[in-house]
């Protein structure tokens, strides 16, 4: 008889162990039964915001139900990226991650309560964009070397503006500072769009944009591109020097985004998530649209984004205590 017991004891602990690993695999196999939020950490109307869209409309093809977008910005991105570290780990809310929210807020932000890497489970790496850096059309100055010496010979008294604190467009800029030795005082916007308003009016001085975002304006005329960071010269600006060209081989950098889920998300799920991605990434629609706006797809996904955004911590962090920025 005790025999007996110890048998049946045995068979319903291995039921027991086995059952949730059913459970969730048939919820993987269901996944998704209604539509996914895709939170965007932004204001809408920038590029984080046309991407976002385009790529949620392909990936909604694969996955037969809805991607939504729900702009959530705030704190450089920090208040919707908090919210969604705090969403239920079921897969049916993401967070558009980006080198502010998931590199440089590590080191920029006093009490960030989420963790990039633990807070969050890696899905796939969207997609990276060049700067392009830009002044108003009537500077005294059309190039680089010629805005260096402008700015040395004006020590202070020289103005940039960024979409926000802790945003890319804000620390490139504070990279470009300590490789040139230059100084600059910050002008941040809440958007892209104002502070280009801004720059065109000629009361502010420089800024690094992304080409979708500056590239209407040079072809009006109305501002004029110096360099950009992009490995090489962009098809759309092909008189625009890269920055290694100019002998600044440090500021070769580009913006990335990236899909992330609560951490606890089901692998299966993930999977899921990530192979709609894959195929959102790898369609004609989405590599024809990156193309126009200077956009490269990214295709790491899940454990082989780790390396890469530790990376990010770690240049961004350098490149923030260098700059001796006070943190937010």
């Amino acid at each position: 008889m005790a025999k007996r017991f110890v048998v049946l004891a045995i068979w319903l602990a291995s039921i027991c162990a086995i059952a949730p690993a059913s459970i969730v695999k048939v919820l993987a196999e269901e996944f998704p039964t209604r539509p996914i939020t895709w939170v965007v950490p932004f204001a809408p109307g920038g590029i984080t915001d046309t991407t976002s869209r385009i790529v949620a409309e392909e990936m909604a093809k694969t996955l037969g139900q809805s991607v939504l977008i729900d702009n959530r910005g705030g704190a450089g991105g920090t208040v919707g990226t908090e919210q969604v570290a705090r969403a239920k780990p079921d897969g049916y809310t993401m967070i558009y991650g980006t080198q502010g929210t998931m590199a440089a807020n590590v080191t920029l932000r006093k009490e960030l309560s989420y963790d990039p890497l633990k807070s969050f489970a890696p899905v796939h790496l969207v997609g990276e964009s060049p700067n392009l850096f830009v002044a108003f059309e009537g500077a005294p100055y059309n190039s680089v070397p010629e805005f260096i010496a402008y700015a040395k010979a004006n020590p202070g008294k020289v103005t940039f503006s960024s979409s926000g604190v802790g945003t890319a467009t804000h620390l490139v800029a504070e990279l470009f500072k300590t490789v040139t030795g230059i100084e600059m005082l910050h002008v941040p916007y809440k958007g892209s769009a104002p502070a280009l308003n801004d720059l065109i009016a000629g009361r502010l001085d420089v800024m690094f944009d992304y080409p979708v975002s500056v590239g209407p304006h040079v072809e009006a005329g109305k501002l004029k591109v110096l360099a950009t960071t992009a490995p090489e010269r962009l098809r759309a600006f092909p008189n625009a020097p890269t920055m290694v060209e100019l002998g600044l081989k440090e500021m070769t950098t580009q913006s990335w985004s990236s899909i992330m889920v609560p951490a606890g998300t089901p692998a299966p799920i993930v999977d899921r998530l990530a192979a709609a991605a894959h195929a959102a990434l790898t369609s004609e629609r989405v590599r024809t649209h990156f193309e126009k706006v200077g956009t490269r797809p990214m295709l790491l996904q899940k454990a082989e984004m780790i390396p890469f955004i530790e990376k990010e911590i770690k240049r961004w962090g350098d490149v923030i205590e260098r700059a001796k920025l006070e943190k937010q």
